[in-house]
């Protein structure tokens, strides 16, 4: 059915409501030709007389009046759904799906999906763990949480972190063993864990600036890992030197069981967003979800990319 069809349809019923033209006229907000044409056309296209003329009053046929009881009901459910629809948009309910890395999910999400599950027994979440950028759209994914660096240009961005740094550390242990590298070119003569990225699965080479310059390190050693708590404890155990960023080791660092080295030569990162595609139309418990992410501090700032 064409769109100008139903808008037929609908003038039909309230000629039918109202028994003229006239008041069916100011009721639609037209003229009263309007929806004399209308009716013609309606007429014409169906090929029955839907309605009985005279000079003071319209009435349905009897093939009117059989269309009008079919599209009563119907028009009706139509509107009394579209009603409902308000409680998509005013009402915390359904499902927020989020993609995000462990560690962001772990540290940054959980406790505040968790405050806001509790408080709202009807909304949902789910959190699927994934490395590799996600098609938000085609998974069927409301946002994401990835490094600010990683995501793309064309999405509506929320830093919900502070900015983040690559630590390189060791345990007290080893680092009595073999000394303290004073320049990233002294990693050669240590024995260096290195982490295989999960989505391209290559070697991380280890990132360094000096004086606004950067420059990468390619490290080697007996172990090499994809997880890094595996590579945390192997660092522990005296393994050797690891590089991971800093909020990942915050408590083998502050425990002392990892002490940092060159800290001077290890710059500032974005830390994680949320990313989602348009800022426009999101449902009521979206719009809490970003609401609570700034309550609990974690989203700074307003948001910085995406066109509205």
């Amino acid at each position: 059915m064409k769109r100008d069809e139903v808008g037929d349809l609908l003038t039909f019923l309230a000629v039918v409501e109202e028994r003229s033209f006239t008041r069916a006229a100011a009721k639609l907000g037209t003229s009263q030709s309007a929806v004399s044409h209308t009716m013609r056309r309606l007429e014409e296209r169906l090929d029955i007389r839907l309605l009985t003329r005279t000079t003071r009053s319209v009435s349905p046929t009897e093939a009117g009046q059989k269309l009008a009881a079919t599209l009563e009901p119907a028009f009706a459910d139509i509107a009394t759904q579209l009603d409902r629809l308000n409680d998509y948009r005013d009402k915390v309910t359904g499902t927020l799906r989020i993609t995000a890395t462990r560690t962001a999910a772990e540290f940054i999400l959980l406790p505040v999906c968790t405050r806001l599950l509790r408080e709202h027994p009807e909304l949902n979440i789910e959190i699927s763990v994934e490395a590799r950028m996600v098609d938000l759209v085609a998974e069927g994914f409301d946002a994401g949480v990835r490094l600010g660096e990683h995501v793309e240009k064309d999405m509506v961005a929320v830093p919900i972190g502070p900015d983040l740094k690559m630590v390189v550390a060791g345990s007290p242990d080893y680092l009595a063993r073999m000394g303290r590298p004073q320049t990233p070119h002294d990693l050669t003569d240590h024995n260096c864990i290195n982490l295989r990225m999960p989505t391209s699965g290559g070697l991380y080479a280890w990132e360094f600036a000096e004086d606004g310059r950067e420059f990468n390190v390619r490290v080697e050693g007996q172990f090499t890992s994809n997880v890094a708590n595996l590579i945390i404890q192997s660092a522990i155990n005296g393994g050797g030197l690891c590089c991971l960023p800093n909020d990942t080791m915050k408590e083998a660092l502050s425990s002392g069981q990892l002490l940092p080295v060159l800290e001077e030569w290890c710059p500032y990162f974005p830390g994680f967003h949320l990313y989602y595609p348009s800022r426009r139309q999101h449902s009521a418990a979206f719009k809490l979800f970003l609401d609570a992410l700034r309550e609990s501090g974690v989203a700074s700032g307003p948001l910085e990319r995406g066109e509205e």
